[in-house]
C-alpha cells in the first residue's frame, strides 16, 4: 500500500505516474472517494499520461467512455454512480471490458465491488481540504 499526499492539482501528474507504475500487469483500477473528491480529475491525468488526446469526462449517463492511448491501448472509463444493483453492470457487458487488454478505470466501484477482479488495484481519495487530498494505492 502506498499513501500519497496531494497539495494541489499540480501534484496529479506524479500521482497518475505512480498509479501507472504500480499496475504490474493489472488492467482494472477501482477508484473510491466521495462526490467531488477528484476521481474524474485524476483519471483525466492518467489518460493524459497514457498519451490520450481525447476529452475525458465522467460517463455518468453512458456508464462507459472509451479513450485511445498513444500506443493503441484502449482506456475504458466507467462510472457506476447511477446503477442501483450490481446486476446492471452485466447488462452493459462489463466482463468483456475487464477481460480485455484495455485499461479499465472505474469510478463508484463500491456499487459493483463484488464484481471486481481479485487483482484489482484500489485507489482511494480522501478529501482533507478544498485543495488537499490523500491518495492511497492498494
Amino acid at each position: 500500500m502506498r499513501e500519497i499526499n496531494v497539495n494541489g492539482l499540480g501534484d496529479l501528474p506524479d500521482v497518475a505516474e505512480e498509479i501507472l507504475d504500480a499496475l504490474d500487469g493489472r488492467n482494472v483500477v477501482a477508484f473510491f472517494g466521495e462526490m467531488g473528491a477528484g476521481k474524474t480529475t485524476l483519471i483525466r491525468e492518467i489518460c493524459a499520461k497514457m498519451g490520450s488526446e481525447d476529452v475525458v469526462t465522467s460517463p455518468t449517463f453512458a456508464l462507459v467512455n472509451r479513450y485511445d492511448g498513444a500506443e493503441g491501448r484502449p482506456i475504458f472509463h466507467f462510472d457506476f454512480y447511477r446503477i442501483e444493483r450490481p446486476e446492471e453492470a452485466f447488462d452493459m457487458g462489463y466482463e468483456e471490458y475487464f477481460d480485455s487488454e484495455g485499461l479499465c478505470l472505474v469510478e463508484w466501484s463500491e456499487r459493483i465491488e463484488e464484481l471486481l477482479p481479485d487483482d484489482v488495484m484500489k485507489v482511494t481519495i480522501e478529501v482533507l481540504s478544498p485543495t488537499k487530498r490523500t491518495v492511497t494505492i492498494d
